[in-house]
């Protein structure tokens, strides 16, 4: 894909106020592909739902597939917007790939761009997962692909979905200062923090509240390796696609197609306003990847 300026058109939902709210849709622009599906994040889009109630109003969501002629693109466009293929960040889906599985390896990808940069010497073999969300899931993947065997996820949630992954227990405690590979998939990476040994490692993913702090004398004492997992950190040229595409082909090689549909839950477009009300509430969605259907 080349780069492009073009910008998106007609994003569905809008955050202002401290809600979301549904917008008309627009005319897809000359050159733009419809956005079909949308998948939401809900602990990056929550907080910018939450930033509006001072704030301004924004558009909501950066996760929009679209069907060009050579199959699905998946691109960093708000909910139901339209975009451009060539858009900076847009991920060609490989043409073997159903949607749920283009969906949960798109947060499979944010672990495993981040994964790439941990230390060579690094064990993966026992690691502790702090949440149980869409980004942990994609973690406890991109972990499970790395061959870890034994992957612990913290989580207060009973039954959680995350807990069908292969290799994967879910965990209400775990001892603090103990484990050496600790990931946080919550966005406040204090309680990950506590749990990591010295001379363990602990890797920050999602996007971390901007208030959240670490405990840097425990970490310069303790020799940790801290790890900022964004996605989109400095990488190779074409190394963004080539990880997403090898996170994909594991994906449709590796798990039960049953198994993938079950963690993702697609809900109409125009019922996105009420999944956004529920998201801190008992009622939210128990499948931790949410698709949104808007209508051609």
């Amino acid at each position: 894909m080349t780069e492009s300026t073009l910008s998106y058109g007609g994003a569905r939902v809008r955050f202002a106020t401290g809600a979301a709210h549904l917008q008309a849709a627009g005319a897809v622009p000359e050159g733009m592909l419809a956005g079909r599906l949308s998948v939401l994040s809900p602990g990056t889009e929550r907080r910018q739902m939450a930033a509006t109630v001072h704030g301004p109003a924004r558009d909501a969501g950066y996760m929009s597939l679209g069907e060009a002629p050579e199959g699905w693109v998946l691109a960093p466009a708000p909910h139901g917007a339209a975009f451009a293929p060539s858009t900076i960040g847009a991920l060609v889906v490989p043409r073997r790939a159903s949607l749920p599985v283009s969906a949960v390896g798109r947060f499979q990808l944010m672990a495993a761009v981040g994964l790439n940069r941990l230390p060579a010497a690094t064990i993966v073999q026992d690691a502790v997962v702090v949440g149980s969300g869409p980004v942990a899931l994609g973690c406890v993947l991109a972990l499970r692909r790395y061959g870890a065997e034994r992957i612990r996820v913290l989580t207060a949630r009973r039954y959680a979905p995350i807990g069908r992954a292969p290799g994967v227990t879910c965990v209400t405690d775990v001892e603090p200062a103990s484990a050496t590979l600790v990931f946080d998939a919550t966005g406040q990476p204090g309680r990950a923090a506590g749990l990591v040994a010295a001379g363990g490692t602990l890797g920050i993913l999602g996007t971390p509240d901007e208030n959240a702090a670490l405990p840097a004398l425990a970490a310069h004492r303790g020799g940790w390796t801290i790890i900022g997992m964004h996605e989109l950190a400095p990488a190779p040229a074409g190394a963004y696609q080539q990880t997403y595409t090898d996170a994909v082909s594991w994906l449709t090689e590796h798990l039960d197609p049953e198994l993938i549909a079950s963690w993702c839950r697609r809900v109409p477009g125009h019922l996105a306003p009420r999944i956004f009300e529920l998201l801190d509430q008992p009622g939210r969605p128990a499948e931790p990847v949410v698709l949104f259907e808007w209508a051609a």
